[in-house]
């Protein structure tokens, strides 16, 4: 089926199953909604599932001004096993003996709260990070050594959620972390400094930025769509959309019709009375709104606001 433009433009949260990779999950996307311009923002594996955010039409040039500063976790932490990827698709490379104290509760749950704070986290062998051009994971994959530097973190939250079982000892645990904290890092450091070894033994991002698990669409939901002619699938959709203003975080400006020909052909615009009251740092990103749908993203410099991106034909979801 050939692909071209839907005439959709916005964004929508996927509730990423198992076994399946982004990719995957824009690939089926793209024939639901018979739209070639779909991306994603904020990779999963294919051993986890949870909160995905796609940008369909032109909702993709959102994925690189959306924040996600942070983002939370549901993860299962196994102890007694170290794997070659930290997490549960990879080869067991270490066993070793789990301490009794961690299969008490009390105890689990002082340790996860000890995590919280600002750390340096040396990132799994095999992950997508690149070095001299190679991702590390390919390198991992061909039996090259993999150094990678340690990167700053911050656990905002940790805590123990419960025992799963203790034949394995498996911790279930809830995390909130900054952007780029590598969970499988966190069980692996964990594993270590109680004395045993540990992987990642399941995975779930239940929130990125703004954006929760309950905000989430289920792809078979979507997929159920790709027969409906084009003008009820939209109708469908309506539902689904996210609404953008509240998943960029950024100020909102309201234009006004005159200002609309001057945003169309990126001319500078003032910033506005209206944003004046909200103390609008230079540089910061403010969010065009015009006929209820967003319509660029621009920036403050001085007294007047300039283009870093525009959306002519508008973002759709957004509820004020």
């Amino acid at each position: 089926m050939k692909r071209s433009s839907s005439g959709l433009h916005a964004l929508i949260a996927i509730d990423k199953p198992l076994g399946m990779t982004s990719h995957d999950v824009v690939y089926k996307l793209r024939r639901a909604l018979h739209e070639r311009r779909i991306g994603h923002a904020g990779t999963l594996d294919p051993d986890a599932s949870g909160v995905l955010v796609v940008g369909v039409g032109q909702g993709t040039r959102l994925m690189g001004l959306l924040s996600a500063e942070s983002k939370r976790y549901q993860a299962g932490i196994c102890f007694g096993t170290q794997t070659s990827t930290d997490d549960a698709a990879g080869e067991v490379i270490a066993t070793a003996q789990v301490p009794e104290r961690l299969s008490d509760a009390c105890f689990a749950t002082q340790v996860m709260a000890q995590l919280v704070g600002e750390h340096e986290q040396v990132p799994p062998a095999y992950s997508a990070i690149s070095i001299n051009g190679m991702r590390a994971y390919d390198l991992a994959r061909s039996g090259k050594k993999v150094e990678l530097a340690a990167r700053h973190i911050t656990i905002h939250e940790a805590s123990l959620v419960g025992i799963r079982s203790t034949q394995p000892l498996i911790w279930d645990v809830d995390i909130l972390a900054s952007k780029g904290t590598y969970i499988r890092s966190i069980a692996r450091d964990v594993g270590l400094s109680l004395g045993t070894v540990a992987h990642i033994c399941s995975l779930r991002r239940t929130q990125s930025g703004s954006v929760s698990i309950d905000s989430c669409a289920q792809l078979e939901d979507i997929q159920s769509l790709q027969e409906l002619t084009e003008e009820v699938r939209k109708a469908a959709l309506q539902q689904s959309w996210l609404n953008p203003l509240i998943a960029l975080g950024y100020p909102v400006r309201t234009l006004q019709d005159a200002e609309m020909e001057d945003v169309r052909c990126g001319r500078k615009i003032w910033l506005g009375s209206s944003l004046q009251n909200e103390r609008i740092a230079e540089h910061q990103h403010v969010s065009l709104l015009y006929n209820n749908k967003l319509v660029g993203v621009w920036e403050r410099r001085g007294t007047k606001l300039v283009c870093v991106a525009n959306f002519p034909d508008g973002i759709e979801g957004v509820q004020l």
